[in-house]
């Protein structure tokens, strides 16, 4: 047994250089900082590079770069940074170039406060592009989270070749846990898949698949790259049969395969009458809530916690809905994805709890939504 004292910051980080990312750029900010320190730690004796940018842009874009070359990149800010990089999140979009982006969430809008943790990003991360355009959102609950879902994010990055968001929390970040480092989920390191050779087209597909083989910019072989409309041969294209089969592949290569993509955690009761949805460090709560309700109430509730918020599990969510009369939607935010769930649920009612005041929700506030209803 190999115990060590570790926080979800320094999780990320030692996920990261499992799943091999030799680049980190970001630019410092609470609560996302520590996670810069970490990297600089681990990467170097791995021969990876460590850059402070002068900006969230400028780190964003270093990142981006790296990554064209064939390193595996990531970044990291919260809510004010996230709104700067939103221009080259949807140049890695176009341009399909693999980055992990963590975002350590904190009290907002705006600047907020920097010491206090909420979940107010999560639709900003899925539409914060232009286009709308899927992207992949990945939560955490826990130290052990940070880790697995961090390979996880690197290994959908190189799959998918997309950006890939760790969705932290401040709360996550910053505290400490014991982690068992022997049990740690170690899932099998994916590369992005390379051109075997002939002809190179830096977006073209072969059938019935919709991610381009990789070559890297600088090598013997020109690799064209853009984020305007293209063709496969990456030249700008006015063509609106062109442009529609680009956006729809793009589309298609992440809403196709959301399978492989899904996390989630859930509890189900035979008996429960309610399920209880939630993501984040609030599913810590939840867990404590259930049990209280359990053992003092004698009331029995299913619980679905998820971790990857986007593509949305839909067949998961309609699954652990199907027997119970209530569903309640808990979130450190004022609702962002209790209108997934709703989408989802269509015509059902679903009830909505949460907190955006800079602190966390409690088990006793949670279990007060289901005595009262």
């Amino acid at each position: 047994m190999q115990l060590v004292l570790t926080d979800g910051n320094e999780a990320i980080a030692m996920g990261a250089a499992y799943a091999g990312c030799r680049f980190f750029a970001a630019y410092p900010i609470t609560p996302a900082s520590t996670l810069f320190s970490s990297m600089l730690r681990l990467l170097p004796p791995k021969d990876g590079i460590v850059i402070q940018g002068e900006d969230e842009i400028a780190s964003i874009g270093f990142c981006l770069g790296a990554s064209m070359t064939g390193l595996k990149a990531m970044t990291a800010t919260s809510g004010p940074g996230l709104s700067l990089y939103s221009e080259n999140i949807s140049f890695a979009i176009a341009g399909e170039i693999p980055i992990v982006i963590v975002n350590v969430m904190r009290q907002g809008p705006s600047t907020g406060s920097a010491t206090r943790g909420a979940d107010g990003d999560v639709q900003f991360m899925r539409w914060g592009n232009s286009g709308g355009l899927p992207v992949i959102v990945l939560a955490p609950v826990d130290v052990r989270d940070c880790f697995a879902l961090t390979v996880h994010a690197f290994n959908l990055a190189e799959r998918f070749r997309c950006p890939v968001f760790i969705a932290s929390n401040k709360e996550i970040a910053m505290t400490r846990e014991t982690l068992n480092m022997a049990s740690l989920e170690k899932s099998a390191v994916i590369e992005r898949t390379g051109h075997a050779g002939g002809p190179f087209h830096p977006f073209g597909v072969d059938a019935g698949n919709d991610v381009p083989a990789f070559l890297p910019i600088g090598g013997s072989t020109l690799v064209r790259q853009t984020s305007s409309t293209h063709g496969k041969d990456g030249y700008i294209t006015t063509d609106p049969d062109f442009i529609q089969a680009g956006v729809a592949r793009l589309k298609r290569k992440i809403d196709a395969h959301a399978d492989p993509i899904h996390r989630f955690d859930q509890t189900i009761e035979k008996e429960a009458r309610w399920l209880i949805v939630t993501y984040g460090v609030t599913a810590r709560a939840v867990r404590e809530a259930v049990r209280m309700l359990r053992e003092t109430y004698q009331t029995p509730v299913s619980t679905l916690v998820i971790k990857s918020l986007w593509p949305v599990p839909e067949a998961a969510i309609a699954a652990a809905a199907e027997n119970v009369d209530h569903v309640l939607v808990v979130e450190m935010n004022l609702g962002q994805y209790v209108h997934e769930i709703r989408r989802v649920l269509c015509g059902r009612k679903v009830d909505f709890f949460g907190k955006m005041s800079g602190q966390l929700i409690t088990p006793k506030q949670i279990s007060q939504q289901v005595i009262d209803g």
